[in-house]
């Protein structure tokens, strides 16, 4: 039987020989997949789990300490960057549990997180897949990301102070854009030879996947809170 063309074998500009594209890309996405499973059911725990509700801020300065050890350990092929995926994925699961909770709470928040999902699902699986197909180079996209990345960090930071609803509708918004922006960016980065360590890209995508979905969570209750 044929190899399908949506994973070719000869390697990309940046990938050494004999590390071809298609080891690259079931790697990462089987980690991915590994990831997504474990931090769903971190996340589980964390909507059951007092210490999740009371410390927060501890298990987020916990989740970027072992994200920048993930980044240093992967960029050196450590052995020790899986476990360090896992735990920075365990963490994130940890931290939206409440978050999931709180929407679950709503008169309509069952739909909401289903639809979140779904959501997140349609817009990740379409994107990953008109760029593995595609094989375009979206590379060009990376100072766009950057400054929307920026602005969205910047906008969040001031309505922790001003507290307007509109404004926070509209900071969720520009990340839904960003972050499925993202997943054109990483993606084409593994194909294409920018990226050539799975647990790197790994991490890349299953952060835009979750901020993918706890932005549509933000609009869908929002939404959700206008309609009631």
């Amino acid at each position: 039987m044929a190899r399908s063309n949506l994973f070719p074998d000869s390697p990309s500009v940046g990938y050494s020989s004999g590390y071809s594209v298609t080891t690259v890309i079931h790697r990462t996405y089987a980690l991915l997949a590994a990831t997504l499973l474990f931090s769903t059911l971190t996340a589980v725990v964390g909507m059951r789990a007092a210490f999740a509700y009371q410390h927060p801020i501890m298990i987020m300065i916990a989740a970027f300490a072992s994200l920048f050890a993930v980044q240093w350990t992967g960029g050196k092929g450590s052995p020790m960057a899986v476990p360090l995926v896992f735990l920075f994925t365990g963490l994130m699961g940890l931290s939206i549990g409440p978050v999931i909770a709180m929407y679950l709470r709503l008169p309509a928040g069952p739909t909401i997180v289903a639809e979140a999902l779904l959501g997140t699902t349609v817009i990740f699986g379409s994107l990953s897949l008109y760029a593995l197909i595609s094989r375009r180079n979206f590379n060009y996209l990376g100072g766009f990301l950057m400054t929307g990345l920026v602005i969205v960090v910047l906008g969040g930071l001031a309505n922790l102070f001003f507290h307007l609803a509109g404004l926070q509708l509209v900071i969720a918004g520009m990340a839904l854009l960003v972050f499925s922006g993202l997943v054109l960016f990483d993606t084409s980065r593994m194909i294409n030879g920018g990226e050539t360590r799975p647990v790197i890209i790994a991490v890349s995508l299953y952060l835009d996947v979750l901020n993918i979905f706890m932005s549509l969570l933000e609009i869908l209750g929002a939404l959700q809170g206008r309609r009631d």
